[in-house]
């Protein structure tokens, strides 16, 4: 079997007799900064996309080639996509202005995301490893559709101010926001492009719209398709930042979501019927021309106590839309459909399942989430991660306990194990690598 066939296998048919993907969610930029001064073979440098193409795989590319103490551009001076009145232009339409240096040459971000095969890319801006890969002997990972599902047209890119520490700019998904150059995580929004119904109607009529479906698609789109149609990994549909939680949340912000559940439920209803109709009626444009083996709905709804909506306002504000595009999906034959949500999310499961969700991940166990009583309590839901990232850095011993669930659960199928969320720079290379090569030991038991 491929890399895809061996991943349908065991998340479909819940074949324990076949090895899952050797795959990690991902690693934090300054963790692979240490790891390649630990002793890990610098052969591919992680590189960090330069184009713009659509919000899921391009939203924060200006924060990630930033530097602290350079400049994107003139301080008090706008950039706007494809226009430059200083500067060298850059082909993603970001003006730069001679400090910059390079992004690639350069430490990686702190807090970018380098992909480990578990989180799909494009996403974000983020760049790939290969390093940790090739030495690990780790599976190539999935790759996403990269069509637009939010803003068509998107916003531009508009650099509003930048020194040596800060750059606040207005990102393609329209949201105001301000990046840490020395912490290097993603920034906050700090005004948002919803704002109130008058906003939002604007933005509907004007960027979701139905009549441009096939603009909203990569311009090589016939060349991608000939690929596809003879992949060996999984095809993935959806991501980040499109859920009926996470899309609001990144839209509106947190407050002023939370607040219109109650100010404004009708609001809420308008929006989450919008996106619905979008994505269908995207789905069906991609689903026409090829299958694709997961579709991931992006929510992070969850903390490290519990889930931050309460399961009324879930039944009532994001079950009937799931129900809706779950049920659309699989008529079109899509059989894996994961959310994507960090921290305690065990009591809101049966939500989700009862929304038509077959998946969850990434199981965060450093918030509490026990992989092996989700496995018992849910035995046909497909599950990745569910390995406590952080534990690994307390070395051998502690290692071989946080790997005795993952065993037992290994028996059973549908799993995919991995860290459950990137992994963190006080994970030391000897101690990865440890914990690594015997997890890989074990998948590969799996199959025999």
């Amino acid at each position: 079997m491929n890399l895809r066939e061996r991943f349908l296998e065991v998340m479909v048919n819940f074949n324990p007799g076949v090895s899952p993907p050797k795959w990690e969610f991902g690693y934090w930029g300054d963790t692979i900064n240490n790891w390649y001064e630990e002793g890990l073979k610098k052969n591919k440098y992680p590189k960090i996309p330069k184009k713009i193409s659509t919000p899921t795989s391009s939203l924060y590319s200006p924060c990630w080639h930033s530097v602290p103490g350079g400049r994107l551009s003139d301080k008090n001076t706008h950039s706007v996509k494809g226009k430059s009145s200083a500067g060298a232009s850059r082909p993603d339409g970001v003006r730069t202005a001679g400090k910059t240096g390079s992004s690639i040459e350069r430490r990686l971000p702190a807090g970018v995301a380098v992909i480990g095969g578990g989180l799909y890319w494009p996403t974000q801006s983020f760049p790939i490893d290969n390093d940790v890969k090739g030495t690990l002997g780790m599976d190539k990972g999935q790759i996403l559709v990269n069509v637009n599902l939010l803003f068509h047209p998107m916003f531009d890119l508009e650099i509003l101010e930048e020194d040596d520490h800060y750059l606040t700019y207005i990102d393609i998904d329209g949201v105001k926001k301000k990046y840490i150059k020395e912490t290097g995580v993603i920034p906050p929004g700090i005004e948002w492009v919803i704002k109130d119904k008058k906003t939002w109607e604007k933005l509907k009529e004007e960027r979701l719209n139905l009549n441009d479906i096939r603009g909203r698609f990569p311009a090589n789109w016939d060349d991608l398709l000939k690929k596809y149609k003879n992949r060996d990994y999984p095809l993935v549909l959806g991501g980040y930042p499109h859920g009926y939680f996470g899309t609001l949340a990144q839209l509106m912000g947190y407050e002023h979501l939370f607040y219109n559940y109650f100010d404004d439920p009708d609001l809420i209803h308008d929006i989450q019927k919008t996106f619905t109709d979008l994505w269908i009626a995207v789905f069906s444009e991609v689903l026409s021309d090829t299958d694709v083996d997961m579709v991931i709905i992006w929510e992070d709804i969850s903390a490290g106590t519990g889930s931050m909506v309460n399961p009324a306002a879930i039944k009532e504000f994001m079950l009937p839309y799931y129900k809706r595009l779950t049920g659309f999906l699989k008529e079109n034959g899509v059989k894996v459909i994961f959310v994507d949500t960090d921290g305690d999310c065990f009591d809101i499961i049966p939500l989700f399942i009862e929304g038509g969700v077959t998946g969850m991940y990434p199981i965060e166990a450093s918030c509490g989430m026990d992989l092996y009583k989700v496995r018992m309590t849910f035995p046909r839901l497909q599950l990745m991660g569910g390995i406590p990232k952080l534990e690994i850095r307390h070395g051998k011993k502690r290692i071989d306990e946080i790997l005795e669930p993952v065993e037992k659960v290994l028996k059973f199928g549908g799993y995919v194990p991995f860290g459950d969320h990137l992994v963190p720079p006080e994970v030391h290379w000897k101690d990865f690598k440890y914990y690594r090569e015997k997890l890989n030991r074990m998948i590969d038991n799996a199959g025999e």
